[in-house]
Order: structure tokens, then sequence, then C-alpha cells
């Protein structure tokens, strides 16, 4: 028989000296990846609510004075739409930035962002359907719902005023589909309108601005 070299070992040391500086910089950078986590996003606009409140009663008034022409009053409401949109994410990003709660970094902010998000993309999505089969009759519910699921949502990770206002939202959206449609720009303004205005000014008065 040939010879049978043994195979080589290496000991493991265990009983090697801990670097207490490399301990402590994982129990911070954990202790700190656990408070992000648990933290909530306070950095919802409350002035920009209300702005974008002012606005949307301003388009419940000029759609409905348009009512009888249906296209022309989706425009108004689709104006609307992107005027709060740009109002909405400008003073949300002026107010992240000053609570040092970056969109981008803060892991509140991404949450925030990421649950506010798919449910308006399937209200941008139904609109497109709705507005190629011509049923416009029904569009102003569904804005209502689906913009109140975004905000319930995306409360979640925010303060406990944002998911009571998205609550009201469903809540009239859900009314909406009961009532005549001519009672839509009136739903309208008493959603994107007053219920943004009032929670606005507890946002801003609770939660700085």
């Amino acid at each position: 028989m040939g010879n049978i070299s043994p195979i080589r070992k290496e000991e493991i040391e265990t009983d090697q000296p801990v670097n207490i500086g490399d301990r402590a910089i994982d129990n911070v950078r954990y202790i700190r990846e656990m408070m992000e986590r648990s933290a909530h996003f306070t950095a919802v606009p409350g002035w920009g609510g209300m702005l974008m409140g002012a606005t949307a009663i301003a388009a419940a008034f000029q759609a409905n004075y348009y009512l009888p022409d249906r296209r022309t009053w989706l425009f108004v409401w689709l104006g609307e739409a992107v005027l709060a949109c740009a109002i909405g994410m400008l003073t949300l990003w002026q107010k992240s930035k000053f609570e040092g709660q970056p969109l981008s970094s803060s892991v509140p902010g991404r949450k925030f962002l990421f649950s506010f998000a798919p449910p308006l993309v399937c209200g941008i999505a139904i609109t497109l359907g709705l507005w190629r089969y011509e049923h416009y009759e029904v569009m102003a519910p569904v804005w209502m719902l689906c913009y109140g699921a975004a905000v319930v949502t995306g409360g979640a990770f925010s303060v406990k005023p944002v998911p009571v206002m998205g609550w009201l939202f469903i809540a009239l959206g859900s009314a909406a589909f009961m009532l005549p449609a001519s009672y839509a720009d009136y739903l309208m303004g008493a959603s994107f309108g007053v219920l943004h205005i009032i929670f606005g000014a507890i946002i801003a008065r609770r939660y700085g601005g």
C-alpha cells in the first residue's frame, strides 16, 4: 500500500480577543436600522395639502360648469390632478429635506412612497379604460377610492391623521357610487378639497408645516 498522508486540519482559534470598536459599530448600525424601520414618515406636507385642497375646490366649480360636456369636464379634472401632483411632490420634497427624511434614502420615506404609488397607478389605468369606453359617470368614484386607498396604505407608515383621511376618501367614493352622477363634483370638492384643507391644517399644526 502507498503511503497515505493525513489530511491537514487547520486549527481554528476561538479565543482571539474581540475588537470592541468593531462590535460597538455593529451595535450602533443595528440600532439605527431598527429605529429607521420603526419610525414614521412625518414629512407629509400640511400646507401643501391645504393648497391642493384650495385648487381642488376651484376645479370642482369649474368642472361643474362644464358638466354637460364630459370631455371638457375630464380635462378640467386631469389638469387639476397634474397641478395637485406638482404641489404635493414639491412640498413633500421640501419638508422631507427640512426634517432630514429624504425620500430616496430614508427607510420610512421609501416605505411611504412604495405603498402610496400602486393604488394611484391602478387609478390611472382604470381611468384610461373608462375614457376609452366613455364611462365618465363613474370616474369620480374611482378617483376617490383609489386615492383613498393610496393614502391609507402610505399612511400606515406616516402620522395618524393621514390614514384617517384616506378612509374618509374611501367613504365618500363609496357614497358617490350610490348617488346620481350629477353629485360627482360636489363630492370631489368635499374630498379632494375640504378634506385636504382640514387634514392639511391638522398636520401643519401638529407636525410642523
